[in-house]
């Protein structure tokens, strides 16, 4: 019978306490999340089912859920630190456009910020506008680029492909971690209304990726 992925196909997957899942079922993710499909091989018949979702997950810094906590101590040791952080590979992270860390919020910012938030019909608004300008360039929105659309579609310029090749070699990027970023940019450049890709939209979609630059070792 299809399962959970196959049941978000063109919607969303939205796993809470990520670490907690069993490694074999989050490494099983890896090849939906790139084709499209799930396949399902027996003895007696092999059955693909489509699987075309938005991932997304949560997670705590470590097990108690304090790392970092301004206020309260972290009761973990660092291996059990370890241990919690080492069911998500590098394969897996890699496949995520991006990872935000939440830090924590004091009781008067939380209080205050309804005021300040947009309204749902102006971020909709916003990301209609993008993905007309995406269709209207390329036939396709920008996380449907294939490695060979990127040249064309996410072109940068000999000072920003620079910076990207010294990142790439400072955070030990893969290849499909670099291509997420360009994607990203392109997106971020998109939303924003401007024709090319800026150092301003690469770093933004670099800084993104927060768990390649501290890794998910201690």
């Amino acid at each position: 019978m299809p399962g959970e992925v196959s049941k978000a196909h063109h919607g969303v997957l939205f796993l809470d306490e990520l670490p907690e899942f069993d490694r074999r079922a989050l490494e099983m993710l890896r090849e939906p999340i790139e084709s499209g499909h799930v396949n399902i091989s027996r003895a007696s018949r092999t059955l693909s089912y489509p699987a075309v979702f938005q991932l997304m997950a949560a997670m705590n810094p470590c097990p108690c859920g304090y790392l970092g906590h301004p206020k309260i101590a972290c009761k973990d040791t660092p291996q059990q630190i370890y241990q919690y952080r080492r069911k998500l590979s590098g394969p897996l992270l890699d496949r995520f456009d991006m990872h935000v860390e939440v830090g924590y919020q004091a009781g008067s910012v939380v209080l205050n910020a309804s005021a300040a938030e947009e309204g749902s019909e102006v971020v909709k608004a916003r990301v209609m506008a993008a993905r007309a300008r995406q269709s209207a360039r390329q036939g396709c929105i920008n996380s449907l680029l294939s490695v060979k659309q990127l040249g064309e579609y996410c072109a940068l310029d000999a000072r920003l492909q620079g910076w990207l090749e010294n990142t790439m070699e400072q955070l030990s990027l893969s290849a499909r971690g670099v291509h997420r970023v360009l994607r990203l940019a392109r997106t971020i450049a998109d939303l924003a209304g401007d024709q090319d890709i800026e150092m301003t939209h690469l770093g933004e979609a670099m800084a993104y990726r927060a768990l390649d630059k501290v890794g998910v070792n201690v």
